[in-house]
């Protein structure tokens, strides 16, 4: 006669073995039940695993029933049921017992997943764990750290002990170092766990972005820019379309561009278009760095195959460099960073490239006048690049004794305002904020000082700035501050792939994203 055991039934498969979920879960809140049912309806078009956040609705047992009427006409989709309580940063404010009973009925009405936060797992008795697990739905446990990153490995402990079907551990990102802490803990605990590790904040976009390419179960987006759950969190489109999330592998090439603001920066628009147009398995991220340690450290471990720099970081970076163009050494200031195969920090100065290509497709720079308003670091580039191609430039800046020493160190020539007004030039060019969205001084010269055969305006937000608009109006050519933001992106693609840019798309992209941004 048989053993008894060997006639019984398998165990069934944990409840995490019978779901299907992609890389990405649109979290979702409201503030009424018919606006939850309505976001729901249309995140579907970014993806079909959506959480419900009802501890964002006033009553969210009451809610359920149109939660299980939405899911049994949408079969394809795949629910996380969370009901967090204030005390744990969510907006539950009832009981335990309440939270839980609200969780067992999410199950019921459909959710295949329940979030419980890890307070209320420990504070809850065995037997009531046991009956939220009756319900047939998996189990997620998640801990929140809302002011920082450390002893993640505690918390994943922590949530393990209650044998989850998925553990989310969840920091706040100080630095961009911190999200290597939450990427380590999910590469580490992935091949025993369903892990999903975050840290939030806008510094914590590498975790949000990379962690199911090192094997995170999923992560989270919002279900639009304006209804973010978490601090830092990414819209659903932009992760999908813009950072391509569920094409990234372990052989996806991770660039950024880094600076502090950094939200602004069209770069990681423009170079992700590229990259998909030409099929470059790549992707570029903001990075939010406040110090340069702590980007040369994501640098080196994360690792990053290069880098987009703002100021202050061009001039900071040089003596980390194991070697730069000499264009770069002159100017003293360098933007784009290529690690080498041996893991070191090559810099040029792609900045040059966007002043002298737009110009030299125009006209002969060689024995041409141009004029430079303004001595800061977007002059430095331009007045060095010139001078290099044989350009006469000259330099007018407000305090004049700037212009004298920028014009000393690049060989080139300076002019007091009343001066140049005098003078006829080949090319004007305003490397000064004046035109800038959001600053008060909007032309840097007279409307009578406009005194050249070619204007070109180094702002491009907005990208009709009242200098250019002026020249229009006088029928004077002009070249655009998007035009320069391109070329000299163009040159980075260049240098960080070895093949052509795709300046058409990059310029299309650009214009498109400046143009809803003007809206």
């Amino acid at each position: 006669m048989p053993h008894a055991a060997a006639t019984l039934a398998p165990p069934p498969p944990p409840a995490s073995a019978r779901l299907r979920l992609g890389k990405m879960c649109i979290a979702i809140q409201a503030a009424s039940p018919a606006e939850l049912i309505e976001r729901a309806e249309i995140a579907l078009k970014d993806a079909n695993f959506l959480e419900f956040r009802l501890d964002s609705l006033p009553k969210p047992a009451a809610t359920l029933p149109k939660v299980k009427d939405f899911l049994v006409h949408h079969r394809e989709v795949s629910a996380i049921a969370t009901c967090r309580r204030k005390a744990n940063g969510g907006g539950f404010t009832g009981s335990l017992t309440a939270e839980l009973e609200i969780l067992t009925k999410a199950a019921q009405a459909g959710c295949q997943i329940m979030d419980l936060e890890i307070e209320s797992a420990e504070a809850a008795k065995p037997s009531q764990i046991s009956k939220l697990r009756e319900a047939g739905a998996a189990l997620l446990i998640s801990f929140h750290d809302f002011t920082r990153t450390r002893s993640l490995e505690q918390a994943a402990d922590r949530i393990e002990a209650f044998k989850p079907d998925f553990v989310k551990v969840v920091s706040t990102a100080r630095s961009l170092s911190d999200n290597l802490a939450v990427l380590r803990l999910i590469e580490d605990r992935s091949l025993s766990s369903h892990v999903i590790g975050i840290a939030m904040g806008e510094e914590g976009i590498l975790s949000r972005v990379l962690g199911p390419r090192e094997g995170g179960a999923f992560t989270f987006a919002s279900f639009s820019d304006e209804a973010e759950t978490a601090p830092g969190q990414v819209a659903a489109h932009t992760l999908r379309d813009l950072y391509r999330l569920e094409s990234l592998d372990q052989a996806t090439r991770i660039f950024g561009v880094a600076g502090n603001p950094i939200a602004h920066s069209l770069s990681p628009v423009m170079h992700n278009a590229a990259f998909r147009r030409e099929v470059v398995n790549a992707v570029m991220l903001p990075l939010k760095a406040r110090a340069l340690d702590d980007l040369l450290t994501v640098i080196r471990e994360l690792p990053l195959a290069g880098v987009a720099v703002t100021m202050p970081l061009k001039q900071e970076v040089l003596p980390h460099l194991a070697n730069m163009d000499p264009l770069t050494a002159r100017i003293g200031a360098c933007n784009t960073l290529r690690t080498g195969a041996d893991g070191k920090l090559y810099g040029f100065n792609t900045d040059v490239a966007g002043v002298v290509r737009p110009l030299e497709k125009r006209l002969r720079l060689k024995g041409a006048r141009i004029a430079v308003l303004g001595a800061g670091g977007a002059a430095r580039a331009a007045v060095f690049g010139l001078v290099e191609q044989g350009a006469e430039v000259y330099i007018v800046n407000r305090t004049h004794e700037t212009a004298v020493a920028l014009a000393r160190q690049a060989k080139a020539k300076s002019l007091k305002h009343e001066a140049f007004a005098k003078q006829h030039f080949d090319v004007l060019i305003n490397s000064t904020p004046c035109g800038m969205k959001g600053v008060k001084q909007s032309m840097p010269i007279a409307a009578n000082e406009l005194n050249a055969s070619l204007v070109f305006d180094m702002v491009y937000n907005p990208m009709e700035t009242p200098l250019l608009a002026l020249a229009r109006s006088r029928g004077v050519p002009i070249v655009t501050g998007t035009e320069m933001l391109v070329q000299q992106g163009a040159r980075q693609f260049e240098i960080w792939t070895g093949k052509p840019a795709p300046e058409a798309e990059m310029l299309r992209v650009v214009e498109h994203a400046l143009r809803r941004r003007e809206a």
